[in-house]
């Protein structure tokens, strides 16, 4: 069925012009399964990433796609397969694996779990995983919550090296996702495998505002950002592609839309145009 896709009158020629390059920039458009997405099989994900001119997609856990670490060797064959033979590109597994644990066992679990995305990312084709900080603890000192999480992504990112994928921290949790708290992190997480995975979070315009936050820690991008719809008037969306274009970026900005429009094609295929219409600016 894909491979009948591939060839399909139903790829919009305009989108898929931008998503081969049409602009100076090398940064790609991809879905995150969160609300958009959640439901869809990869079949289905995957016709309607190419019947949107949307070029990747990381599969968040827990969803409809059905890709665990429970699948066999064949069936993530299959998916790799799937993916192979149509130009939608597996992004990566968007996990919930968290380090800050005051409970010694749920963190070996978590870090034991983590080692299980990362194989399967690597037996379906992916590049990288995601995982997250969730919050810090009462009486543990936040400092040593901030270097028990480095520690784990030291691990991992080693770990995560040998089977050709990256580690990616996305800004997340209740206070963890204060930037210079994700850059006391990352100081502790030294392993050039470790990066992060901006998130586009309110709080992200606290302190010192945007640009402070986003060059504590720029240096640290991973190949992935999450944005939520990019026309939307309540965080610098501009100011976010013109910081990544001036470095050359050439990730995946990933749509991770936190709405639930009855037609999720047709608001892919929207936020498609407002991208094209961004980057034609830089």
């Amino acid at each position: 069925m894909i491979s009948l896709l591939a060839g399909s009158s139903l790829l919009p020629a305009s989108t898929w012009a931008a998503a081969k390059g049409k602009y100076a920039t090398k940064m790609k458009l991809g879905l995150v399964t969160y609300q958009w997405g959640k439901d869809w099989d990869v079949p289905t994900l995957i016709k309607n990433c190419m019947d949107t001119g949307v070029q990747g997609v990381e599969l968040r856990v827990d969803h409809a796609h059905g890709v665990t670490p429970e699948m066999t060797k064949q069936a993530r064959l299959g998916v790799k397969n799937l993916f192979a033979d149509s130009p939608v590109t597996f992004v990566g597994m968007g996990t919930n694996e968290q380090y800050d644990f005051p409970d010694k066992d749920k963190l070996k679990a978590s870090i034991a779990r983590t080692k299980e995305f990362i194989q399967l990312s690597a037996d379906i084709g992916g590049s990288g995983v995601k995982v997250k900080p969730n919050a810090f603890h009462p009486n543990v000192p936040r400092e040593q919550t901030m270097a028990q999480i480095g520690a784990a992504l030291n691990e991992l990112a080693a770990y995560a090296a040998d089977f050709g994928q990256q580690l990616r921290l996305e800004v997340h949790g209740n206070e963890t996702q204060e930037l210079p708290n994700i850059k006391t992190i990352m100081d502790h997480a030294d392993h050039p495998n470790a990066t992060i995975c901006w998130n586009c979070n309110p709080e992200d315009l606290n302190g010192q505002g945007f640009q402070y936050n986003f060059d504590l820690v720029k240096d640290r991008l991973g190949d992935t950002i999450h944005v939520r719809e990019l026309d939307r008037t309540d965080y610098p969306y501009a100011t976010l592609l013109k910081n990544l274009a001036d470095m050359d970026y050439k990730g995946w900005i990933l749509l991770e839309c936190h709405t639930n429009p009855a037609d999720k094609v047709g608001s892919m295929r929207a936020q498609r145009a407002v991208f094209d219409r961004m980057v034609s600016k830089l």
